[in-house]
């Protein structure tokens, strides 16, 4: 094994066995920074000569199957690897930066699977967001930063309602994330002509009880996913939004009318991924807590559904409603009252707007 192939090994499995969930490289003018994302923090990892940085990113990108000789703009790719006997699926993206090529790798563990009623820190919203699969028809929207944990949340539900209820579930996606053997997933390759409108199309004809649309996050997409849910099929998607009521004006924003958001919407999750207390140790984790390496994190999420659904759309719409339902804020204030969940947390995703 090269030099190079032992460095990238290393950096790759160093980040895996720390439960890294994403890896960065930054160019910097004399050398280079490798960093982990290890719950909400970068952790420097080592640092490397500039022409050392240069060959490992060649590397990565020739595993990748991506262009070696493109430099000068933004480029992405996959690839799976197995460590310590699990495999591992990596997904990168390089952007030009002032000194050189910056690249940074999202760890996707493949074999993974959460079970269902670990989904939410707090088990009702599981047992919720599990009951939402039962629908025969609408549109399904999980919404949330990156790295919150929506992509893991559709694979656990997808995973035990194939099981549960015995449906037919196809994915549409680019790029595929997880490997899933209980669904049939389809990747988007525009380059063959796989667009999402063609791969659509195909999958209504291939007899599906739920579609999973990867994400929204284009006037098309979201007409594809709207179309869908209006043909008598249950379609589940993701979206960027500050929360749930924002998913609906982004709907808007995108083109999607008033009558086919109230015909079709069905429910509309925004999730968050917390850090929890550590029972042993006061605030950080000193790196000598047998607990350091294991997961200290948890989903959290404000659910419109029903009557709640309702009230927001004619909020949304300029009608008052008193009706109040549990939000982001008042999940989060509730986890840290019970000792969950700690207290920088609040700060860190509840932003109020002072009157």
């Amino acid at each position: 094994m090269s030099s190079i192939k032992r460095l990238a090994y290393k950096v790759l499995s160093d980040a895996v066995q720390l439960n890294a969930s994403d890896l960065h490289i930054i160019p910097r003018e004399n050398d280079s920074l490798i960093q982990q994302r290890v719950g909400n923090k970068l952790v420097p990892q080592m640092c490397i000569p500039k022409e050392e940085c240069d060959r490992l990113i060649s590397h990565l990108k020739f595993t990748a199957s991506m262009d070696i000789g493109e430099r000068r703009r933004p480029q992405s790719g996959a690839f799976t690897l197995t460590i310590e006997g699990k495999l591992i699926g990596f997904r990168l993206s390089t952007l030009p930066a002032k000194f050189s090529e910056s690249l940074v790798i999202r760890i996707l563990p493949q074999q993974e699977q959460i079970p269902f009623f670990q989904i939410s820190l707090f088990p009702n919203s599981s047992q919720k967001l599990l009951a939402l699969l039962k629908h025969a028809h609408g549109l399904i929207i999980f919404t949330g930063p990156t790295g919150s944990g929506k992509t893991s949340t559709l694979y656990s539900l997808l995973h035990e309602t194939s099981h549960l209820y015995n449906r037919n579930v196809i994915t549409l996606e680019d790029p595929i994330e997880k490997n899933c053997d209980t669904v049939l997933q389809v990747q988007v390759n525009e380059k063959a002509g796989m667009s999402y409108t063609t791969g659509l199309k195909a999958i209504l004809r291939h007899d599906p009880d739920i579609i999973m649309v990867g994400e929204i996050r284009d006037a098309e997409t979201a007409e594809i996913a709207v179309r869908a849910s209006l043909t008598g099929h249950l379609v589940l998607s993701t979206m960027h939004a500050r929360d749930a009521k924002g998913a609906i004006f982004r709907l808007l924003e995108f083109g999607v009318n008033w009558l086919e958001i109230e015909q079709t919407l069905v429910a509309v999750t925004a999730q968050r991924l917390v850090e929890l207390t550590c029972p042993f140790c006061k605030g950080e984790c000193s790196p000598f807590c047998y607990s350091q390496r294991k997961v200290k994190r948890a989903s959290v999420f404000e659910l419109l559904t029903g009557r709640t659904l309702s009230a927001v759309l004619r909020e949304a719409k300029g009608i008052e409603s008193n009706y109040h339902y549990p939000t982001l804020k008042d999940v989060i204030k509730k986890g840290i009252a019970l000792g969950f969940i700690k207290e920088t947390e609040y700060e860190r995703w509840v932003f109020e707007h002072e009157k």
